[in-house]
């Protein structure tokens, strides 16, 4: 079965980091491109940032760019996602997926979702 877990959420105060992992089984993760997003209620999900399978640097939503890096794992199949000087707007519930397709964009992410985890509450708040 394949399957994602996303992990290390929680309540943080304005200015303060948090790691977000995500793991797969079933399945390598390095065989895909890979994205978090994430979503508040009332909005669409929004993608926050992207690794592509072909190589190639990371993409950043501008919201986030200069704070946040993703990375992957291939020891442990897993994707992480670094957030650095929280911020209360940064609060949302946290997504990972795997994206359809060797190259990706924010712009373009949204539709290539293959397959979702349950996602992750981020709450930054003081």
């Amino acid at each position: 079965q394949l399957q994602l877990v996303e992990s290390g959420g929680g309540l943080v105060q304005p200015g303060e980091s948090l790691r977000l992992s995500c793991a797969a089984s079933g399945f390598t993760l390095d065989n895909y491109s890979v994205g978090w997003f994430r979503q508040v209620p009332g909005k669409e999900r929004q993608g926050v940032s992207c690794l592509s399978s072909s190589g190639g640097s990371p993409k950043y939503a501008d919201s986030v760019k200069g704070r946040f890096t993703i990375s992957r794992d291939n020891a442990k199949n897993t994707v992480s996602l670094q957030m650095n000087s929280l911020k209360p707007e940064d609060t949302a519930v946290y997504y990972c997926a795997t994206l359809r397709g060797g190259y990706c964009t924010i712009g373009t992410m949204l539709p290539l979702v293959g397959s979702w985890g349950q996602g992750t509450q981020v709450t930054v708040s003081s």
